[in-house]
């Protein structure tokens, strides 16, 4: 039995394993781009150590397609066969990415919780919490799971950027801030706590500190993930964008955004199209960029990972009308909704189904229609997660539709 760097015992005997589990503690929690690699040096070090396992499990998960959900599966079970073996906080972990596994996310989020109080060093629990509880919409909650730790984790930079993160979706705005730069100032490579100010930048309107602040540290990305990489810098294109400088909106997202992008990861397909949508809203032509991105979408048509992403994907499909993969993907969404557990089913059929409507009459023209399937659903949109300054593109769409219709806008979220 050896102890990992957040002093947390480990059931192994292989120092490898354990240098291994340190490495991907950091690199999980500073979204690096290594992640993967280093977890498959500690399953090398040692097969059988379950909490590996269940890392590299999760680690899969995360990634939000079906190729890596195949992936997670055989790491799971040979986790899940060492369960009698092992620790109790370990024993925890395994089930709770086991019900992530399943789709129980209220089961996996119980589970995290009772992790954070019988163990609140363990910041890779308190992480995946917070993602559940983000897709959730459950903004109070992820502030919650991090604050409730943080006595117990003082001198860590990573835990001040998550909670940084849960207070600017709380609208704790300069809380926020205060979080975010103790967390900056005491690790300048803390792209999380970056993009938690980056957030409170944008949303009280303030853009030339914004671009200042992200510019400024824009350096210390080169070892991110594409997913936070490609999601920091459309930040600063979100930024120009709010001074009407599309022409270097277009520049980042050639060479930062959709330019730098794993072009199959969901989520740098999701930045893409909410950057290129908010671009044709302002009026400029980037049809061209809707034909080269789509082209990626055909893996996405049937996963139905999140609602929040595949209201997305269907617009991008719309706009770029590819009408055969459009059919495909809404008629298997509707028939998702149809079969998900009834804890996710609401999040579906009473949100996501009208939305995509929606977004698909938005994207074909059919203006009158989008305001029609929209303006219910707007007022309940944080229920599929997705952060503020997300889900403002469709309150965005709802707009462009009404003034194309010529209706008055202040009946807004009267619904």
């Amino acid at each position: 039995m050896l102890e990992d760097a957040q002093g947390l015992e480990v059931t192994t005997d292989s120092k490898a394993a354990i240098a291994a589990i340190n490495s991907f503690i950091d690199q999980a929690l500073s979204y690096g781009k290594e992640a993967e690699a280093v977890i498959h040096q500690g399953i090398a070090a040692d097969p059988n150590c379950a909490i590996i396992r269940a890392y590299a499990a999760a680690y899969y998960l995360s990634q939000e397609n079906a190729q890596a959900w195949k992936q997670a599966k055989p790491h799971l079970q040979v986790a899940q066969q060492q369960l009698t073996k092992i620790t109790d906080r370990e024993q925890l972990y395994v089930q709770a990415i086991a019900a992530w596994a399943e789709a129980k996310i209220e089961r996996a989020i119980a589970i995290h919780e009772a992790l954070t109080e019988k163990y609140p060093r363990d910041l890779i629990s308190v992480q995946q919490g917070q993602y559940h509880y983000f897709y959730l919409g459950d903004q109070q909650r992820l502030l919650a799971i991090a604050q409730k730790v943080l006595p117990a984790n003082r001198d860590n930079h990573y835990l001040y950027g998550m909670v940084a993160f849960g207070l600017e979706q709380c609208h704790r705005l300069p809380e926020a801030e205060a979080m975010g730069r103790i967390a900056t100032s005491m690790n300048r490579h803390d792209p999380w706590a970056h993009h938690a100010v980056a957030h409170v930048m944008e949303t009280q309107g303030r853009i030339d500190e914004g671009i200042a602040w992200m510019e400024s540290l824009a350096d210390t990305w080169e070892n991110c993930n594409s997913m936070l990489y490609t999601h920091n810098w459309w930040h600063i294109a979100l930024y120009y964008l709010e001074q009407g400088n599309a022409a270097k909106v277009l520049a980042l997202y050639d060479s930062h955004v959709w330019g730098r992008a794993q072009k199959s990861s969901p989520k740098d397909q999701v930045g893409a199209i909410a950057l290129l949508l908010r671009l044709e809203l302002q009026g400029f032509d980037v049809e061209q960029r809707w034909q080269q991105l789509s082209a990626y979408l055909l893996p996405r048509l049937h996963e139905h990972a999140l609602p929040f992403q595949d209201l997305h994907y269907i617009y991008a499909l719309a706009r770029a009308e590819r009408h055969d993969w459009l059919k495909q993907m809404w008629e298997s969404l509707q028939q998702h909704t149809l079969k998900i557990n009834p804890f996710l089913r609401r999040q579906w059929s009473e949100i996501a189904i009208p939305c995509a409507r929606g977004m698909i009459a938005h994207a074909k023209g059919n203006y009158s229609e989008a305001v029609n399937q929209l303006q219910p659903v707007l007022p309940k949109l944080s229920q599929i997660g997705g952060s503020h300054a997300q889900r403002e593109l469709f309150e965005q769409v709802y707009r462009d539709a009404l003034s194309r219709t010529q209706k008055p806008a202040s009946n807004l979220l009267s619904a």
